[in-house]
Parts: C-alpha cells; sequence; structure tokens
C-alpha cells in the first residue's frame, strides 16, 4: 500500500465532469483506491462517494492505493489531480 498527499491543481477543483474522468480514471485499475480528507475516506471509483468530498481547487488529499498495479494508478490520478495530462 502507497499513500501520498496531493493538491487538487484543476481550475474547477472536483465538481461533476472532474470527477467522473477522476472515476474513469481510477476504475482502469485493479488495485482499490481511496482519497480521503479530513476524517471522509471515499473509494475513488465511485462517483456518488467522490462528489460527496465536495473538493475545490488548492485542497489538499491523501491519495492511497493498495494492489498489483498500486505504483501506476497512484501515478496516473496524480497526474490528472495536478493536471498535468
Amino acid at each position: 500500500m502507497i499513500k501520498r498527499t496531493v493538491v487538487i491543481n484543476l481550475e474547477t477543483g472536483l465538481e461533476a465532469r472532474p470527477v467522473a474522468q477522476m472515476v474513469q480514471i481510477a476504475s482502469q485499475y485493479n488495485s482499490e483506491i481511496y482519497v480521503e480528507m479530513g476524517s471522509k475516506k471515499v473509494n475513488a471509483k465511485s462517483i456518488m462517494g467522490m462528489m460527496t468530498l465536495g473538493l475545490d481547487s488548492g485542497e489538499e488529499i491523501t491519495l492511497s492505493a493498495n494492489g498489483e498495479d498500486e505504483e501506476a494508478a497512484m501515478c496516473g490520478i496524480e497526474k490528472y489531480l495536478s493536471n498535468q495530462q
């Protein structure tokens, strides 16, 4: 299992469309992927779960991945959230 702190660098934060895109990216990987913000921890592959976080640009989250492709999953999601795609 790996964990990293990531700053959301998407202009609109994680509203509906960016959340859907992030869930699509996370769903490409076999690993379990979670996003933590404060006391909330949600499955990064769940649109409804991700929407409950209401994340804005500039906010810091903890991203965790556990599984056979955890490093690739972490890199893919981190790249998206850093707006480097």
